[in-house]
């Protein structure tokens, strides 16, 4: 029987990392995905939302430009070569604080919402809520 050379002991090893980071940065990219989206449409559609939601422009311009930094800021965690546990954890107590003002701002009506804005709020704070889980579940394979 032979042994494995150091070369394939060493990318063995490498695929074994990429493997248990694969959730994790699958998660993440659907962050950076879904939050940027989210992001650009508040910057690109706020006078048409505004009436739609019910939420002024001049509230969703300041959480649209908040929440394109903040995929960009996502996006850099997940494409470095070994993803950062600390940073991962501290994307998920962001996207579950976002998900618990939501709900907040939903219940409390804030920003004064439409039937459709306050549906909006909910719908996407329990969409990023699931994602902190994804990535909980990501975190703990790695």
């Amino acid at each position: 029987m032979t042994m494995p050379s150091a070369q394939y002991a060493g990318s063995a090893a490498s695929v074994r990392n990429s493997g248990s980071e694969s959730v994790v940065r699958l998660a993440l990219k659907a962050d950076v995905i879904l939050t940027g989206a989210n992001g650009i449409g508040y910057l690109a559609l706020a006078t048409v939302l505004d009436s739609v939601l019910g939420v002024s422009t001049s509230a969703q311009l300041p959480i649209g430009a908040f929440l394109t930094v903040y995929a960009l800021g996502v996006l850099f965690v997940t494409t470095r070569r070994t993803i950062s546990k600390p940073a991962v954890v501290a994307i998920i107590v962001l996207n579950l604080l976002w998900t618990v003002v939501s709900v907040v701002v939903a219940v409390t009506g804030v920003f004064s919402p439409t039937g459709i804005g306050t549906f909006w709020t909910v719908a996407q704070g329990l969409v990023v809520g699931a994602i902190a889980v994804f990535q909980y579940v990501g975190l703990k394979r790695m």
